[in-house]
């Protein structure tokens, strides 16, 4: 029996790839039976119409999930999504002075509806993406919204593993670091054994799922533990506050309020591939993304390190501008930078990503960047799709090695 999914905030589908495969592999335990996509402030809906034309309009719903009632949510065993990052921060309703809500439009409140709306039909289990910033935000309080997403899954019999993967440092294209949140409801056989580990740590070095899925070695003895206070308010207006870094590392785990957290660093022996790997024959590229002599010295000036003085111009005010230099063009015996959403365009930018092909410098094509997110060739290629509307799709998405190694500890915990 397939093991029941739901993707929200599924952008262009890189859960649903890593879980599934693309096209759907017959013998994956995993099957996405209903997802979302929407994307605010824009009429036309450019990553659902994608989604639609891969994967097909059937169990699948395009408008703002705020307006999706819960009962038109079918039951699940897991529920993932890369939420965006926000403030979490809460607020108490003026006319239910009892009730605690998100900020309007804040994603992280929608998953905590649903997941409450469903009672005892809740998920068992969560997979969910983000931003490793998130364990250190607000700079005001560091690591409160963390500590809020935790305090609410406390509140729902959740416990939960966090860890922040470096895809290149696992063998992947792209240096790409995102933190993956894993949550296990207090019916499961992974919540208990959990509970059952005498020593946490013993969880987050050898018995996890995430460890499992991505081996690793604690980098020193500092172990950091506490407790989640489970009233949302106070971990909302107090948590951490004055100090000035986050109590949360970059691996950790959290049950029945308390967490364990330590800094792990990546162990990997395998192939490590590279942005030359994804490149594709120059006959291929297209004349555009070439950049033209002309166009040079504006790439250069933007690539290199600068010390100058500039003018806010808002406020007329001179002040200092300093930078270093980027590598320029990028190597191509390592794994890329980080793909932004800002990728595609014929302009100059420092964050682009530029190579030296056979002498010729050129810009990354979208079936290169694709590649760099280990989505399949041309996933994105669809009539009145912009090459820059998908380099935009591939800054925003996951790579789908990570979902796919995580998708496997996972499909063993639940079947067994």
């Amino acid at each position: 029996m397939k093991i029941k999914v739901i993707e929200l905030f599924a952008g262009v589908g890189g859960f649903r790839i890593g879980l599934e495969g693309y096209p759907e592999k017959q013998n994956s335990p995993f099957k996405v039976i209903w997802s979302n996509q929407w994307e605010p402030s824009t009429k036309l809906q450019h990553a659902n119409m994608v989604y639609e034309a891969k994967f097909g309009a059937k169990n699948h719903c395009g408008q703002d999930i705020s307006s999706v009632e819960t009962k038109d949510i079918p039951d699940h065993d897991m529920l993932v999504g890369g939420f965006p990052c926000q403030d979490y921060s809460v607020a108490t309703t003026l006319k239910r002075s009892d009730g605690l809500i998100g900020k309007k439009g804040v994603l992280w409140w929608q998953i905590n509806r649903i997941i409450e709306d469903k009672k005892d039909r809740k998920p068992k289990y969560l997979l969910l993406e983000n931003v490793d910033r998130l364990l250190k935000s607000p700079a005001s309080q560091r690591g409160r919204d963390f500590a809020i997403m935790l305090s609410s899954l406390n509140a729902q019999g959740y416990a939960v593993e966090w860890r922040v993967i470096n895809a290149a440092e696992y063998g992947m294209p792209q240096r790409r670091r995102r933190i993956f949140i894993m949550a296990y409801h207090n019916t499961t056989e992974t919540y208990k054994r959990l509970e059952n580990t005498e020593d946490k740590e013993d969880w987050l070095l050898t018995a996890g799922l995430a460890v499992k899925a991505f081996p690793s070695a604690k980098k020193d003895d500092k172990l950091t533990v506490g407790t989640i206070d489970d009233d949302l308010t106070k971990v909302s207006d107090d948590f951490n506050k004055g100090q000035k870094t986050s109590p949360f590392q970059n691996a950790g785990v959290m049950i029945n309020g308390t967490y364990w957290s330590h800094k792990y660093l990546s162990s990997f022996e395998g192939k490590r591939s590279t942005l030359n790997d994804v490149l594709i024959p120059e006959e291929d590229v297209p004349a555009e993304f070439y950049i033209a002599d002309s166009d040079l010295d504006k790439w250069t000036y933007l690539k290199g390190a600068k010390s100058e003085e500039r003018v806010n111009k808002a406020q007329g005010f001179t002040y200092k501008y300093s930078e270093g230099a980027m590598v320029f063009p990028d190597a191509l015996d390592n794994a890329s930078r980080t793909i932004i959403t800002g990728e595609g365009g014929k302009s100059a930018s420092r964050f682009k990503h530029v190579v030296n092909q056979n002498g010729k410098l050129r810009r990354l094509t979208p079936v290169e960047l694709e590649r760099l997110n280990m989505f399949p060739d041309n996933h994105t290629k669809l009539d009145g799709i912009t090459d820059t509307k998908r380099a935009f799709f591939m800054g925003n998405a996951l790579v789908v090695g990570v979902i796919e190694k995580l998708a496997k500890v996972l499909a063993d915990e639940i079947k067994n």
